[in-house]
């Protein structure tokens, strides 16, 4: 498809959050919009890489109401769009092996109960008692939600990109934005590889290549790019079908079943920022070893491939919604390692404050760019 020559929005970034917005504002009736991807795929950024979990376990009442919206999207994701994308609700099984961890887990769960999300506060000889394959001596408490689970992130950009196709959208891949054209506080043009499209609103969806953007017109955006990594293994026969998504939370270390073995990935304290996406393979050791001490039946597995992506950090480990310095330079960025899960609802947001000039669905007014400066940071505890 030839590049356009105008466009009512460019949205710049083909992973969730872009696909997302495209579709949600065709939708609504908005027509020439454009959706542009650098890579040769859609989703195939920090949406394709990322582990496919979705969970209502959060620590901040935003964050557990994004997911109230959002993940009962996935679920009647088929019945919308048209397209399976294997919502499996294997439950999320957070583990607590401090005092500190322990009682941020109480808070949270009085937090979900009292927004109806019915987690589960568990002690740990009961974490022990569902883990018999696993050595969590040192369990203090857990948390576990049934509906918490995996969805598959590339069936969901799929699905996004070809119904927002259907209602006119041009999506293209293999375009990368290389500048922008600001004139008079207001953005007037994206240049690309393939040439420049006038548009007077542009939506930054570009996930770890946000703040990048935002340089572009003279925006800062406080988003750092972090690496993370995961590997799975072979097939594990001893992992029954109902395996959880499992988090030693202190160690930031997960597990879950991923075909017939195990998906598995661990925070490295010690990463620095950039855009690095290859395999620290002297690290994913460090993995390997403090996953085998926790389950000792790896110490048969094999790898069976590995990768990295990269996580979209800001300050407070909240995402970054609305408008900018510049007029008509929205952004929809930040989403510090849940962004995958939170997509659908982002983008139906997105939709409602370029067409209606606020959010509607669910209030997410506060999580401006503005806050930064100002100092209204909501610290999100539940990161991996």
């Amino acid at each position: 498809m030839e590049i356009p020559k105008t466009a009512d929005i460019a949205i710049i970034g083909g992973g969730v959050m872009g696909a997302s917005a495209a579709y949600h504002l065709a939708r609504r009736g908005m027509k020439n919009i454009v959706l542009l991807e650098k890579e040769e795929f859609f989703g195939t950024g920090a949406t394709g890489r990322c582990a496919g979990g979705v969970r209502y376990q959060f620590s901040t009442e935003i964050n557990v109401k994004l997911s109230l919206e959002s993940l009962p999207m996935l679920e009647r994701f088929k019945e919308e769009i048209g397209q399976d994308v294997n919502y499996r609700q294997c439950g999320y099984l957070l583990i607590a092996t401090d005092e500190k961890d322990a009682a941020a887990f109480q808070h949270n769960i009085a937090l979900q109960h009292q927004l109806g999300v019915q987690t589960q506060l568990l002690r740990g000889d009961e974490v022990r008692a569902r883990l018999p394959l696993m050595k969590f001596d040192d369990a203090l408490a857990g948390t576990f939600h049934q509906k918490d689970g995996m969805v598959d992130p590339n069936s969901v950009v799929a699905g996004y990109v070809r119904a927002a196709q259907g209602l006119g959208v041009k999506a293209l891949t293999r375009v990368e934005v290389t500048g922008m054209r600001v004139s008079g506080g207001q953005v007037e043009a994206v240049e690309t590889t393939q040439g420049a499209i006038q548009a007077r609103l542009v939506l930054n969806a570009a996930g770890p290549w946000a703040g990048v953007i935002g340089e572009m017109a003279g925006v800062q955006i406080p988003i750092v790019p972090l690496r993370r990594q995961m590997f799975t293994t072979n097939a594990l026969r001893e992992i029954p079908e109902d395996f959880p998504f499992v988090i030693d939370f202190t160690q930031s270390l997960y597990f879950h079943r991923e075909g017939d073995g195990l998906l598995i990935g661990m925070s490295n304290r010690n990463e620095t920022p950039g855009f690095d996406q290859t395999v620290d393979e002297e690290f994913e050791l460090v993995n390997f070893e403090a996953a085998i001490a926790r389950m000792p039946l790896l110490e048969r597995a094999r790898r069976a491939s590995h990768w990295a992506g990269l996580y979209e950090i800001t300050p407070d480990a909240h995402p970054i919604f609305g408008g900018s310095p510049v007029n008509g330079f929205t952004i929809c960025a930040g989403f510090s390692g849940h962004g995958f899960m939170h997509g659908p609802i982002a983008g139906k947001l997105m939709s409602e404050y370029i067409l209606d000039g606020a959010f509607s669905t669910v209030d997410v007014s506060m999580l401006d760019l503005a806050r930064f400066e100002e100092g209204r940071l909501i610290k999100e505890y539940n990161v991996v």
